[in-house]
């Protein structure tokens, strides 16, 4: 096969070739090789004087059984082609997700790495970028929380994907979610509700807030959950702003409880959904959350009140 090992009928070939006074370009043009393949060849296990089909084929056999173990069927080389060729497809698979080209095809390379990973050189040599490439995308990758650095011999660093990469990577992504639906309500809030930036937040909100919660899934403990939704049918039964110490003496429960169960419901939001818990000085007050609404929706509720008399 073109560009692959030499068959012992390749070598049988140079064998008669050589005998017959072809040059070793003419020989690699027959062969589909490279000249320098046919050099290397003739040199490495060739005898003095004479190049034997039998006896090159032995020398390589031996070479390559002394350089590694044999392979378990299946497994492809590190730095064979179908191995670059999965990297760099799944490099295009990956950027098409935002990630950078280049930060991806690092990634693809230590994905496909064995247990103890892969150096900056070995990158570099895979690769055929910069070291400087390689740091970059490093870098990228250890902010995401994807790479670990492990020692090496020397001063060197091994770069690693263990087994809890991508719990790593949702617990980064889920706080990433959650610290951006927190940010939305503070843009509201500096903004208007009713105003185009307050709107567009609201909305943006509303969909990181949902996806932060089902991707972390509800940490807390039933009870725990229970109490939050008793305290949040209290307010709604008041109708009025109350303290800690009032809903822990309506409700007959010691004030840590009461204290756990809004704890609970300011940690996770979504708890009180489609109502906001908001704290009114000393108090708590239950409010309902202003982006589940438009503006138009809200001026046709409003609309709708009964006039004062």
């Amino acid at each position: 096969m073109p560009g692959g090992r030499l068959t012992q009928e390749d070598r049988r070939q140079i064998a008669v070739w050589l005998a017959d006074g072809i040059g070793y370009a003419e020989i690699g043009r027959r062969l589909g090789r490279p000249t320098s393949t046919i050099s290397r060849e003739v040199a490495r296990n060739g005898v003095p004087g004479d190049y034997l089909a039998e006896h090159a084929q032995q020398a390589a056999g031996d070479r390559a059984r002394r350089r590694k173990p044999a392979r378990p069927p299946g497994l492809a080389a590190a730095g064979s082609d179908a191995v670059r060729e999965f990297v760099e497809e799944f490099a295009v698979l990956l950027a098409a997700t935002g990630l950078p080209r280049m930060t991806a095809r690092v990634f693809g390379c230590l994905l496909t790495a064995d247990a103890t990973g892969l150096t900056a050189a070995d990158l570099v040599g895979r690769l055929h970028v910069s070291p400087a490439s390689v740091s970059k995308s490093i870098a990228y990758l250890e902010a995401m929380d994807l790479v670990v650095r492990r020692p090496a011999a020397g001063r060197r660093e091994r770069y690693v994907i263990d087994d809890d990469v991508w719990l790593r990577a949702w617990q980064t992504d889920t706080s990433a979610h959650g610290d951006i639906a927190t940010a939305t309500r503070r843009g509201i809030e500096i903004f208007g509700a009713d105003s185009t930036a307050g709107r567009r937040l609201g909305q943006m909100g509303q969909f990181f807030g949902r996806l932060s919660e089902h991707m972390s899934g509800s940490t807390l403990a039933e009870p725990v959950v229970y109490d939050a939704l008793t305290v949040l049918a209290a307010l709604m039964y008041a109708a009025r702003p109350l303290t800690p110490a009032e809903l822990a003496a309506a409700l007959g429960w010691p004030p840590d409880r009461v204290t756990a169960a809004l704890d609970a419901i300011d940690g996770q939001p979504a708890i009180a959904d489609p109502f906001a818990l908001q704290a009114i000085g000393a108090t708590y007050a239950l409010v309902p959350r202003l982006d589940r609404l438009s503006s138009a929706q809200r001026e046709a509720l409003t609309a709708l009140a009964p006039l004062s008399s």
